[in-house]
């Protein structure tokens, strides 16, 4: 059995190289890395999103997104996109949040000198809409989620 890895999409120091600034040369990478593994249900993860929006108008990113979303669907498999906070007006965030069946919102809450890691899930398809945080601890094994009570 072949082993499957994660191949990383990075402009500099990864697996495979991309132009931030090349939308059509990145929509061809993810779109042949979906081909090569079309007999199984991958997931791309990527942390552009931020900076396409930077260097490129919202509406162009918005089509773009339309567009990769649709490729991805079509192989069944899943985009995982983050935004960083605070970089972004308020209309831009809610375009994206509305072209992604999901969206989940981590941050940091500071309680004292304490910093609390927290977690909402803003919209999810097919779960009903949850108003509160969780919390959230990275580990060894992985992402352990748990209720926050307040």
């Amino acid at each position: 059995m072949q082993q499957r890895v994660p191949l990383w999409f990075t402009s500099d120091g990864g697996q495979l190289r991309f132009d931030v600034s090349d939308l059509a040369g990145l929509s061809f990478n993810i779109k042949e890395r979906l081909k090569q593994n079309a007999d199984r249900r991958i997931r791309v993860v990527t942390d552009v999103l931020s900076p396409l929006l930077m260097l490129n108008q919202p509406d162009t990113i918005y089509k773009f997104l339309v567009q990769l979303l649709d490729d991805v669907k079509r192989y069944d498999a899943v985009l995982l996109a983050t935004l960083e906070e605070g970089m972004h007006k308020p209309e831009v965030l809610a375009a994206m949040q509305q072209l992604f069946d999901g969206v989940v919102e981590m941050r940091l809450y500071e309680e004292g000198l304490k910093v609390l890691p927290l977690l909402r899930i803003r919209k999810m398809r097919g779960v009903p809409p949850h108003p509160g945080y969780f919390s959230f601890a990275l580990t060894k094994g992985g992402m352990e989620v748990s209720a926050y009570a307040r």
